[in-house]
């Protein structure tokens, strides 16, 4: 059993409490240096760390003193008893998504559960149990018990990220509760440590003989039980009659589990209690069958209220989901992206639901799929269809599980925050229920997406309070004050999934009558009488408008890029972080990849993000922890290992840029002061390529001689990495040679400009040579610019922007002086370099760099849309790709597979994320771990175990270098080259020329 605990009899375990004397000075300088003496794990009281750990997914900003990070259950033990020693607050923390604020607190310390205590430590196939830690991730548990055919039941949208520890701090439930019940459902039993050191396990239910061994039991666990047997028997008629029944009542404490009716049941009534009564050292959970085939029916209705009204009587059917989502949120969705193709299958209407069926065989799940669509149909007005094919349903769900990111910015693009977030009434009253939600938003002039677990009469509702103005906190109570009493005039709870914390605790009167609050405080008491749990989350509550993030000031620092799409403010730019942590699962996509490699925090976009915000805030009584604005070394060093490979601008459901913010932060901590040594020669690389190509060979010797050492000290390189070989002849200069020796393009052959990149140019020419090939022999003339080109990342990725611009200008003057039409094609053949026309020249140049975003195509998609009916040449191979992080966040890759398949190429696209170069990023001094480990998350393992003649395809050149400098030799291909290689295997016809566009 994990962490000391014992069986169920409650059995105590005896600890010393660490030898510190009570300290004269601060509190925080001696219990960290303390703490730092006697844990394994770490601790961190710094101003970084305070300050990402002041925030989780809801509206609240609470400094702590510090963290820690345990590394195993005695850390916890002795954590606990210093912080009791020095009288010092303990806040529990999973994933941190909690909505209502459970997860931070006021000059506490926080407890990161997540870090280190994730394992799954048994499954019982047999009694279908599992023993998790508190910080096992719930997709990580899903993943062990799969292969016996099991699952755990309830699934928050947040499963990749948030913890069992959370999950039964907050009794969550997800969209399979209808099915399979919330979290306390599926608890056998807790392992708790008690503020004093007290250790027991705690299950249910329990018969009269076992509670009275309860109560008998020697020591502080005997005294605990008699005291909550005590506390339940003097109560009963009050709790019988102050707790509503309903499937998703999460507020409050669940005193309802104690009676006997309910069997006793101590697990039950602590799951739910969000931290403030004990710690959770390891729990054993009940597990469910999984269904092996999967069928979705979408509903359509004209409105949320006619969904809502058509679920009673669905709910017989039987089905896994009764889920809603309006078309609100989809056009919220669509104006934040682009349109997943499974949005297609969408019955005609404005609301729909999802509702879910499963079955030992496709057949089975797909008969009760249609009997529910039959069902649907009857009512004359709505519309069904049936999804079986399970990647178009995962899409579906991915829709539904960014809900909470997506509708943080309204289809106008106004901010929506928590607040009313998860209100809950009993099912058959929630087409009323939205009825008269909508009608309070309209008195408020307020607005929102309502979504969620309908099934259940569950709506999540994120609300575009004015909380940035003077008078928005009185708008924000005074609704939340008018909708709870709007909810419970319906029978329904203030939460019905995420619990209260201090979003909805001080609201708890309106729900409970007196009685039922006063027996709250006494319960806490019983189990914390120091109340040095989480304190002002459930009893004796900090006020729902206190705290608040957006209250406090912000500085008006100088921003030197534009920042559209959030009305030219860094502040509110950062502010689309609300914490849902997309950025904090490691098991797939491309965001976070540094985070994905240390496991920091503050490495993850939301970690940033926070910082950031933070900086912003400035010092001061009214400040924040980060007072020296632009010139902090805590954003500084969180910004270091960001590879800006934009991820997160595509995979974070708000779309948070912060390869963007991290150009900002460099630009403005460098102004007027040296850079890194980097920055001049990696930032500036292509200047000194161009030199370096003057006189090649020589280049080399000094790169393979002794004094390449050197070099790479001076210039931030890291000594493991090889510096490139110069080839001895660029690209441009073969060019002119080509030209001339085949004279000019076949008459009206259609022009195709092709932006010669400087790593192509000087590094690989054999790419665009390639290139050149495959699109004269498709029948373009293919065209350069009139003088040298480059992108300018190498200057913008640094904060060289003054650089940049002038970089920027003078290629777009190259390319003017061509004199071919305006609309001529460009092709880039580097994604990142591709990336930076299309989206940071217009970013820097504004109007003057948009006519050359707008003409600008990668390789595949210049061939998928000038040549669509091209023959292209065969070669059916075995591939696998390694997709370039700027392709995957703002190129997309949809035209290579189309091409790909064009060939008969048999292709394999790695999950792979990041390949940890990123440019500059996997060269520099101190990088270069990260790097390797970013690697070795996937690419290379998969490397390693593809067949030596698996193609490998990667058409970043930090790709390819990666590839090559930790992939035992492995060489990886531009798509360009694959096709080279395509004409010169196999005889191919000639196409007819393309018709001129």
């Amino acid at each position: 059993m994990i962490g000391g605990s014992r069986p169920a009899s409650g059995r105590t375990t005896a600890r010393e409490d660490p030898p510190v004397s009570r300290p004269d000075t601060a509190p925080g300088t001696d219990l960290a240096r303390e703490l730092s003496a006697v844990l394994r794990g770490e601790v961190r009281f710094g101003a970084a760390e305070r300050t990402v750990y002041s925030h989780d997914a809801s509206n609240y900003r609470q400094l702590p003193l510090g963290v820690v990070k345990p590394a195993d259950p005695d850390d916890v033990r002795t954590a606990l008893a210093l912080c009791r020693r020095y009288r010092v607050p303990v806040v529990a923390r999973g994933a941190g998504t909690s909505i209502g604020g459970q997860a931070i607190g006021p000059g506490a310390v926080v407890f990161d559960f997540r870090r280190h205590l994730g394992a799954v430590l048994d499954v019982d196939p047999g009694r279908r149990t599992a023993r998790v830690e508190p910080g096992t991730v719930l997709d990580d548990l899903q993943r062990a018990v799969r292969p016996y055919g099991l699952r755990f039941g309830p699934d928050p949208s947040t499963h990749s990220r948030c913890t069992l520890g959370g999950m039964i701090g907050n009794d969550s439930c997800g969209a399979h509760s209808v099915a399979w019940g919330r979290t306390a459902d599926n608890v056998e039993s807790l392992d708790l440590l008690l503020a004093d050191g007290t250790e027991l396990t705690v299950g249910g239910p329990l018969g009269p003989g076992e509670r009275a061994a309860l109560a008998a039991l020697p020591g502080p666990a005997g005294q605990l039980h008699h005291r909550l047997q005590e506390f339940t028997d003097r109560n009963l008629a009050v709790i019988r009659r102050g707790m509503p029944a309903l499937p998703r009542r999460v507020s409050g404490y669940p005193l309802d589990a104690l009676l006997p009716e309910h069997g006793h049941h101590l697990a039950r009534a602590l799951t739910g209690t969000e931290g403030t009564c004990a710690l959770l050292l390891g729990a054993t959970v009940k597990l469910v069958e999984d269904p092996p085939a999967r069928a979705l029916v979408l509903a359509g209705y004209p409105d949320e209220t006619a969904a809502a009204d058509a679920v009673p009587a669905l709910l017989p059917l039987g089905p896994l989901t009764v889920e809603g989502m309006a078309a609100d949120l989809i056009a919220a969705l669509l104006a934040a992206g682009p349109r997943p193709p499974a949005l297609d299958r969408l019955p005609d209407g404005a609301c729909w639901l999802f509702l879910e069926t499963g079955g030992a065989t496709p057949a089975e799940a797909l008969d009760a799929a249609r009997r529910i669509a039959d069902a649907v149909r009857r009512e004359r007005t709505a519309a069904a269809v049936v999804v079986t094919d399970p990647a178009e349903q995962r899409q579906l769900w991915g829709v539904r599980e960014a809900g909470a990111g997506i509708v943080t910015r309204l289809p106008g693009g106004g901010e929506a925050w928590p607040g009313w977030e998860d209100s809950a009434v009993p099912p058959e009253r929630l087409g009323d229920y939205l009825r008269a939600l909508r009608a309070l938003l309209r008195r408020h002039s307020l607005h929102g997406v309502p979504y969620g677990h309908f099934g259940e009469g569950c709506v999540h509702l994120r609300i575009d309070f004015p909380l940035a103005r003077p008078h928005g906190v009185l708008v924000f109570r005074e609704f939340l004050e008018q909708a709870a009493d709007l909810v419970v005039s319906y029978g329904g709870s203030l939460s019905g999934e995420h619990g209260d914390g201090q979003a909805r605790a001080e609201l708890l009167p309106r729900m409970y009558p007196p009685g039922i609050i006063a027996l709250f405080g006494e319960f806490k008491r019983i189990w914390d009488p120091e109340r040095l749990l989480g304190p002002g989350t459930l009893v004796d509550p900090r006020p729902l408008d206190a705290d608040l993030r957006f209250t406090g000031p912000v500085r008006a620092l100088p921003l030197a890029l534009p920042y559209e799409q959030d009305d030219g403010s860094l502040a509110k730019a950062v502010r689309r972080c609300v914490g849902v942590a997309k950025c904090v699962d490691p098991a797939t996509g491309v965001m976070c990849p540094s985070y994905m490699a240390t496991g920091e925090e503050r490495h993850s976009t939301r970690g940033r993000a926070r910082l950031l915000a933070e900086m912003l805030r400035g010092g001061g009584p009214a400040g924040g922890a980060i007072a020296d604005g632009w010139r902090s070394a805590e954003v500084r060093e969180a910004l270091d290992l960001c590879l800006g490979c934009k991820g997160c601008a595509s995979d974070c459901p708000v779309h948070v840029d912060m390869a963007t913010y991290r150009t900002e932060f460099l630009y403005q901590h460098y102004r007027h002061r040296p850079r890194p040594a980097a920055h001049y020669a990696l930032g500036r690389l292509p200047l000194w390529l161009r030199g370096a190509a003057l006189a090649p060979a020589l280049a080399n010797t000094v790169a393979r001689s002794p004094a390449a050492g050197a070099l790479k000290r001076l210039a931030g390189i890291d000594p493991r990495r090889v510096l490139p070989v110069l080839p001895p002849e660029t690209f441009t200069r073969w060019f002119r040679r080509h030209r001339a020796a085949t004279g000019p393009a076949p008459a009206g052959a259609p022009p195709v400009l092709l932006w010669p990149d400087t790593f192509a140019d000087h590094l690989q020419p054999e790419v665009p040579r390639a290139a050149v090939e495959v699109l004269e022999h498709l029948g373009f003339d293919v065209r350069l610019p009139a003088g040298p080109v480059c992108c300018g990342l190498t200057w913008y990725s640094t904060g060289q922007l003054p650089g940049a611009r002038r970089v920027m200008r003078r290629s777009l003057a190259s390319l003017a002086a061509t004199g071919l039409p305006a609309g001529t094609p460009v092709v880039g053949l580097d994604p990142s370099c591709t990336a930076t026309l299309r989206e940071e020249v217009p970013r820097l140049l504004g109007a003057e760099g948009r006519p050359l975003a707008e003409r600008t195509r990668t390789f595949a998609e210049f061939i998928d849309e000038y040549a669509p009916d091209a023959p292209l040449p065969q070669l059916p191979v075995d591939a696998v790709t390694q997709t370039h992080c700027h392709q995957h966040a703002v190129l997309g890759s949809a035209a290579d597979r189309r091409v790909e398949r064009r060939m008969g190429v048999a292709n394999r696209v790695l999950d792979s994320g990041c390949c940890g170069l990123a440019g500059n990023f996997g060269f520099e001094r101190g990088h270069f771990e990260v790097s390797a480990a970013i690697a070795e998350r996937v690419l290379l393992p998969e490397l390693r175990a593809a067949g030596p003649d698996t193609v490998v395809l990667a058409d970043g050149f930090s790709c390819r270098t990666q590839i090559a400098h930790l992939a035992d030799g492995r060489r990886a291909l531009h798509l360009a080259e694959l096709m080279q290689r395509a004409l010169h295997t196999r005889p191919s016809p000639t196409p007819p020329p393309p018709a001129p566009r």
